[in-house]
């Protein structure tokens, strides 16, 4: 019987093929439990050339419904908020760090509440994103949040530290520079919303100049 530990979506992962190969493969994706609840897998969307990759945390409601990622209303805010710092949404290649969402409910009717993925998740779904890195080559991650911060530089990682800073480190095996941020949709829970949206666009405009 599998463990925690055994799981990974490696042999999941085709070795040969582009995007289209990658998205259709990881439609049968079994390499951890949370393919069992979600409807599908919803994996990045974009461009093969975009100079720059989004990473999210996993798929939310309407994604999993929709199958595509930053569907719902975070992701009509960060479009807004990629828009207003100077980059075009449709010039971006987002994904999320898990593919599959995760979320508690309790009742069959009742409205799915969002849970957070384990660091064990996201490191089983990292070889997605690894191969997405691979074949889109971006300039420049934006990082969406905490969890996707941690599944790319490591348990330790926190938002509030280095949001807009410019970050060089080794991902996967290549030399990457990363743009940290809040996720959208805590701007959308956030008290002072205004605010909240004035410095993830204030984050985003250094993600634009260091292109």
């Amino acid at each position: 019987m599998a463990t925690e530990d055994d799981y990974t979506a490696q042999p999941f992962v085709p070795d040969h093929g582009g995007l289209a190969a990658l998205r259709e493969a990881a439609a049968g994706c079994r390499g951890c439990p949370l393919h069992r609840n979600a409807t599908q897998t919803v994996f990045g969307a974009g461009k093969a050339t975009a100079r720059v990759m989004l990473v999210g945390e996993q798929p939310g409601d309407q994604e999993d419904r929709q199958g595509r990622p930053f569907v719902g209303p975070a992701g009509k805010l960060l479009d807004r908020a990629l828009a207003e710092a100077g980059m075009d949404p449709a010039d971006t290649y987002v994904t999320n760090a898990v593919k599959h969402f995760k979320f508690t409910q309790a009742e069959p009717r009742k409205r799915r509440i969002h849970k957070a993925p384990t660091l064990r998740e996201m490191t089983a779904c990292g070889p997605w994103l690894a191969a997405e890195l691979a074949l889109v080559e971006p300039e420049l991650i934006v990082v969406l949040g905490a969890t996707a911060g941690k599944a790319l530089l490591g348990s330790s990682f926190r938002v509030t530290e280095v949001r807009g800073t410019v970050l060089e480190r080794e991902i996967h095996g290549r030399p990457e520079r990363l743009v940290p941020t809040v996720h959208p949709s805590a701007v959308l829970r956030a008290e002072d919303r205004e605010g909240a949206y004035r410095g993830l666009v204030s984050d985003l405009k250094t993600a634009a100049q260091a292109l």
